[in-house]
């Protein structure tokens, strides 16, 4: 495989990145080298779609860019899955792009140095911690993706994907700011669950004010945001 030739991917894009970048303020060199990686080092993994795995977070590079058109941001997005299903290391990571860059994809890396992985709820909750809202929302682009497309995988996995989504995603597109992209995850969750995703009238993503507060102290998501009880009382219903 020719890894520095384009793809329906890579393309669709590049070509966005360039079409939204008036001000010049993309360093395409980095964004290209960072496809390169993510084409030579994930090769020839598949997802269960059967498409190439790079296909994955160039989708998630593509997704984000209308939220946040910064280079470090789109090139840590292209690269972060490669720590933890390649090779690749964070000390490569940090020799060949910015320093930023590794910090990002180490913080979205679930397997550790001495062997441990985190949970999604624990990355979630580090980057809560740090403050870093770009990894935070790095995190719910691929979570985003990752939902658009479970189709291909097993009913249990669609189920048990959808809840801890929105247990712990949800909320993170209201400390985040991005209320829209929470409803459309939501929606998406109910969705693939099989069950009625409209609103309660006194349901509101504003009402879930305390509970960011909650997090802004505890940097904890143990508790389920009220705000989406109705959800798995439903699932319940269903079981």
């Amino acid at each position: 495989m020719d890894y520095l030739a384009p793809c329906q991917y890579s393309t669709r894009l590049l070509e966005k990145l360039k079409s939204l970048d008036t001000k010049n303020v993309l360093d395409f060199d980095l964004i290209n080298k960072a496809i390169y990686w993510a084409k030579k080092y994930h090769g020839d993994q598949k997802r269960k779609s059967g498409e190439p795995y790079y296909s994955h977070p160039i989708e998630v590079a593509y997704m984000i860019s209308d939220y946040k058109l910064k280079t470090d941001v789109i090139v840590a997005s292209i690269l972060h899955d490669i720590i933890e299903d390649t090779e690749v290391t964070y000390g490569m990571i940090l020799d060949n792009f910015e320093q930023r860059i590794a910090e990002m994809v180490d913080r979205l890396t679930r397997d550790r140095p001495d062997g441990s992985k985190l949970t999604v709820e624990e990355i979630l909750n580090n980057s809560y911690q740090e403050k870093d809202r770009e990894v935070l929302l790095i995190k719910l682009f691929d979570r985003l993706h990752n939902i658009q497309t479970l189709s291909s995988h097993s009913l249990e996995k669609i189920r048990k994907t959808a809840e801890e989504t929105i247990n712990f995603f949800i909320v993170t597109t209201m400390y985040t700011g991005y209320t829209n992209l929470g409803q459309t995850i939501y929606k998406l969750c109910c969705e693939n669950l099989s069950i009625d995703y409209s609103f309660d009238n006194d349901l509101q993503f504003s009402e879930s004010k305390s509970y960011l507060d909650f997090l802004e102290q505890s940097h904890s998501h143990q508790i389920v945001s009220q705000v989406f009880q109705n959800v798995i009382n439903q699932l319940k219903n269903k079981e």
